[in-house]
């Protein structure tokens, strides 16, 4: 299967990205020949985290006002807990959100990074996977959450779920096949 005209991108805030959730997917769709972007709400670079300890930077290819569902074939949301804070209260991150779901575009999300799905009101009558702190929400928001390692709901939207890092293989695997 050839990635080579397929488009990742890759939504994150401009800090606490989990960095293995970040760096994982990302190289596994490079690896496969689809072009990956960074977007973030500002210019300049984004810094990582390893957990709680601050990790490696790396640099921004388009900001929110820039990015569009329509120049993307899949969006990837990581997680890491100020990330996916930090997210949801952007504007334009949720309204991206909800333009890949209308678009019926297929998103990816790891760990904390649901909580921008949940904001942009897209989880109803999904099920989905996450860090187990974020069930409540999603069960709030009228989804059913699952401790699996990796869910795919197909709907109008195709969300494929992880809980963390430890479900990477799992996680990059269906990204793959998504994006094939």
């Amino acid at each position: 299967m050839s990635y080579e005209d397929k488009r990742v991108a890759f939504l994150v805030g401009p800090e606490g990205i989990e960095q293995a959730e970040l760096v994982e997917p990302w190289k596994a769709v490079t690896e496969a020949g689809a072009t990956a972007k960074l977007i973030s709400k500002e210019a300049g670079s984004v810094r990582a985290f390893n957990h709680l300890t601050p990790a490696e930077e790396f640099p921004v290819d388009l900001t929110l006002g820039d990015a569009s569902p329509d120049d993307f074939d899949l969006l990837v949301l990581p997680g890491g807990v100020a990330n996916g804070d930090q997210v949801r209260t952007f504007p334009d991150a949720v309204a991206l959100v909800k333009g890949f779901a209308e678009a019926g575009k297929p998103i990816a999300v790891i760990c904390h990074g649901g909580w921008v799905l949940i904001e942009a009101g897209v989880v109803g009558g999904r099920t989905l996977t996450s860090w187990p702190s974020l069930q409540t929400d999603y069960r709030n928001a009228g989804a059913t959450w699952v401790d699996e390692e990796v869910v795919v709901d197909s709907g109008a939207f195709t969300v494929i779920s992880s809980r963390k890092p430890d479900d990477l293989p799992a996680f990059n695997r269906e990204v793959l096949a998504a994006l094939a």
